[in-house]
């Protein structure tokens, strides 16, 4: 995959540094599965007068950037939180437009996902979602279905808690119906009743904007998550911090409760 990188240039990146800084981070085991807390759009658009709208517009554009890096880099997938359970409390005007962002990014950005053999997938509850915005990533997931390069899995209208109860209740049918053994029951098994079951566990959870808190997202799956905070808020969010957060990653020692 490493010689098929394409660079690009953008106002805070010369391409041939980028390029250095990308083989210099490879020598070393980057992360499977980095999950983004994408926070600070709205204060990004507050700080300039501007409807909070616009954040989240500008926070469109760090997506193809950051999910460009993360494909070089050979992250294998990249979940972000784009919009919760919770969200819906937001104003009307806000949740519309929020609705109306999978269908332009994936609108504009898709043939290029195409080119550089992202495959698109989603977790989160569907039935709530309006039908141009569960159109827009049903074509995409299905347009994409054959690349094996870089998961970008988007968790969308997604919640945690909600999550695990549902697994609880599926687990719960599965047992009454003499499918699962209570004596079969363990993590790895409950696991695999939750929306990420064909994924790995993050290895490390990215977040955002100076908020530190999980904000009901992946409770059962971090529980061994390497955590990296900014104070950078989402559209601010460029290249180099990607390459921050890894970095500090590669310099921990991961032990999962051991020694």
């Amino acid at each position: 995959m490493f010689n098929k990188i394409r660079l690009w240039k953008n106002q805070n990146n010369n391409s041939s540094t980028l390029r250095e800084k990308i083989e210099e981070v490879r020598k070393l085991p980057v992360p499977e599965h980095v999950a983004i807390i994408m926070d600070g759009n709205g204060r990004w658009a507050k700080k300039r007068a501007l409807p909070r709208i616009a954040g989240h517009h500008e926070g469109m554009k760090v997506v193809r950037k950051i999910t460009k890096l993360a494909n070089s880099l050979g992250i294998k997938t990249l979940t972000l939180y784009a919009f919760s359970t919770e969200n819906w409390k937001r104003p009307k005007n806000e949740v519309e437009y929020l609705m109306k962002l999978p269908e332009e990014f994936l609108g504009t950005f898709l043939p290029e996902l195409i080119e550089e053999n992202v495959q698109v997938e989603m977790m989160g509850y569907k039935d709530q979602l309006p039908v141009h915005t569960l159109h827009a990533i049903e074509k995409a997931i299905e347009d994409t279905k054959n690349n094996d390069g870089l998961v970008l899995n988007f968790a969308l209208n997604y919640g945690s808690r909600s999550e695990i109860i549902d697994a609880t209740k599926k687990v719960l049918n599965d047992y009454k119906s003499g499918i699962l053994k209570e004596s079969e029951l363990n993590e790895e098994v409950f696991s695999s009743y939750l929306m990420t079951s064909n994924h790995k566990d993050p290895d490390l959870l990215i977040r955002t904007s100076g908020e530190i808190r999980l904000s009901n997202f992946m409770l059962w799956q971090l529980a061994y998550t390497e955590f990296w905070f900014t104070d950078v808020l989402w559209p601010d969010f460029r290249e180099k911090h990607l390459i921050e957060a890894i970095e500090a990653f590669q310099n921990r020692q991961r032990r999962f409760g051991g020694i």
